[in-house]
């Protein structure tokens, strides 16, 4: 059912070199680039980021597909949902539908995050496990901790980036142990990059308020 998309897309899985034991096909490559172009976009704040996520979705969406690993598939198309949805609310979730500016997340929204990790996790975990991953309970860990630094994303909450960073941190030594090495490079750098992000968000926050400390008294002086 499926020939017609393998066919399609078997010139991206072309071998372009070697590194260790990682066969670096286009399709990673290209998987990096718009990674880190996704990324870099977040850290600078612009909206253009989850065009660009979206797409790098679709387009693992795809690999994924043809290669029948109908879990990551599905993984794949709750970004693409995900994606769309933080576009939106980037847009409109403001006041009044405005654009939505940096802040700073209720404690509510930790506790609901904690909830989330530790039972899905387990669950995750179970269904993984049963699925012969190699490493089902890392897996699943930073599975969810992408999941709710998404959801943050989506909310443009500074806290993203501590998600981002802790899932990150787990992925680099996981993938140096399934011995894909240049993906683990590619996380040290998405990680340097959480960094910076978590440095300009917080600048943006104290802009967004230094300015609004400057409009309220124009405003008053001004009734």
């Amino acid at each position: 059912m499926l020939t017609w998309l393998e066919q399609l897309v078997a010139p991206l899985n072309t071998v372009v070199f070697v590194m260790g034991n990682d066969h670096v096909s286009w399709a990673e490559i290209l998987g990096f680039v718009t990674g880190v172009a996704c990324v870099w976009l977040t850290v600078k704040c612009r909206i253009s980021n989850f065009p660009v996520g979206i797409a790098n979705s679709a387009f693992f969406l795809l690999l994924f597909a043809t290669a029948r690993l109908w879990a990551d598939s599905g993984l794949q198309i709750l970004y693409i949902a995900l994606g769309f949805a933080g576009w939106w609310q980037w847009l409109h979730g403001g006041p009044q539908r405005t654009r939505l500016v940096v802040g700073r997340s209720p404690r509510w929204v930790f506790a609901g995050a904690a909830c989330f990790l530790v039972f899905g996790t387990w669950g995750l975990t179970l269904v993984l496990g049963a699925a012969r991953d190699v490493a089902p309970f890392w897996d699943a860990l930073t599975t969810c901790l992408s999941l709710v630094a998404q959801g943050l994303l989506n909310w443009k909450k500074l806290e993203t980036w501590y998600f981002w960073i802790a899932a990150d941190a787990i992925y680099v030594p996981l993938y140096v142990v399934k011995r894909l090495e240049l993906t683990a490079i590619v996380y040290v750098l998405f990680l340097t990059m959480c960094f910076l992000g978590l440095h300009q968000w917080r600048r943006a926050e104290r802009d967004q308020y230094d300015l609004a400390e400057r409009v309220v008294p124009v405003q008053a002086g001004t009734a």
